[in-house]
């Protein structure tokens, strides 16, 4: 069996679909699907079980799987439950790492960008102790990620035994569909999509620094379909271990997302520039940049879908469709 936590979430459950499409139906995924139709995600897909995570321990013991895919974590970068947060994110995770060391199974884990803060110390997927202590994460989410890594990174330094693979994913500004339960955490894409589609006023934020533009501030937009495919990789290539970004290297702006969108639709952008609150000024990331060699000179060649082709299938496959759903 395969075992995916947060399988139920967004990259979670298309991770699960790929891997039904790729034939394997013996999947097992450790989520909480609350009320708020997080299930649908799941809902074309076949599984084994779906265990809670306050189980998943127990449920565990005496287990043979042939690898662990943890995804599962409280994602949201407003996150303030500081007990909660480390609970999920990183005990639960130390736990994982340790039975999959002790059981020999290959261990793919999501990290995030957010470990690398205002970006000051670059965007660099450096592994080691030195460099990952130089990071300083602006959020309680990104600095329970960065616990995480500095804690494997640490076992890696001492020479420790480990899972015979190990792999952490520092995913970028990652989009695509069965995001919308994700609240305010969804694509900036995903959120104002029906105002694209009906011809309404999308708002950006205005840019509070000098020398960038209204609705210039840029991040690393990466869709879900690649992200996929390099865990699909990795599932496949057990030789390969590490820490890697997971983004297409280009940097691209809010502004060029949205006028995707109207492309996808054949219709004129429509966009106003408002005042960015004053509470996130001070900590608004303008800029965001994988570096993605670390992953090439692994072996991965995959390729990443451009900006525009990429909205054009979210919107032509899932957004502007009855059945949003993969």
């Amino acid at each position: 069996m395969l075992l995916v936590t947060g399988g139920a979430g967004f990259i979670g459950s298309n991770v699960v679909a790929a891997l039904n499409e790729a034939g394997r139906s013996d999947v097992v995924v450790c989520d909480l699907l609350g009320t708020d139709g997080k299930w649908r995600n799941l809902a074309k897909r076949q599984l084994v079980d779906i265990v809670p995570p306050a189980e998943l321990l127990a449920w565990l013991k005496d287990r043979k799987l042939d690898a662990v895919i943890h995804l599962g974590a409280i994602s949201e970068t407003t996150a303030t439950d500081g007990d909660l947060v480390i609970e999920a994110n990183f005990r639960l995770s130390m736990r994982l790492l340790d039975w999959c060391t002790a059981n020999a199974v290959p261990f793919v884990y999501a990290s995030s960008a957010a470990t690398y803060g205002d970006g000051a110390a670059g965007f660099d997927d450096d592994a080691s102790l030195p460099a990952l202590k130089k990071l300083r994460p602006m959020n309680l989410y990104g600095w329970s990620k960065q616990l995480f890594d500095l804690a494997v990174a640490e076992r890696v330094a001492r020479g420790d035994k480990l899972p015979p693979q190990w792999a952490g994913l520092k995913f970028f500004n990652v989009f695509g569909p069965n995001e919308y339960h994700k609240g305010s955490m969804m694509s900036v894409l995903a959120r104002r999509f029906d105002d694209v589609r009906a011809g309404r006023t999308v708002q950006l934020f205005k840019s509070h620094r000098e020398g960038i533009a209204d609705g210039d501030q840029r991040r690393d937009f990466i869709y879900v379909d690649d992200v996929v495919r390099v865990i699909m990789w990795l599932w496949a290539t057990p030789s390969v271990s590490g820490l890697f970004n997971v983004g297409t290297g280009k940097a691209r702006s809010f502004k060029d997302l949205i006028v995707a969108a109207y492309a996808a639709l054949g219709s004129e952008p429509n966009i106003e520039y408002i005042d960015m609150p004053e509470a996130i000024r001070g900590s608004y990331q303008y800029f965001t940049q994988s570096k993605v060699d670390r992953l090439h000179r692994a072996g991965y060649n995959g390729g990443f879908t451009t900006l525009e082709d990429a909205v054009k299938a979210y919107v032509g496959d899932y957004l502007d469709r009855l059945d949003r759903f993969r």
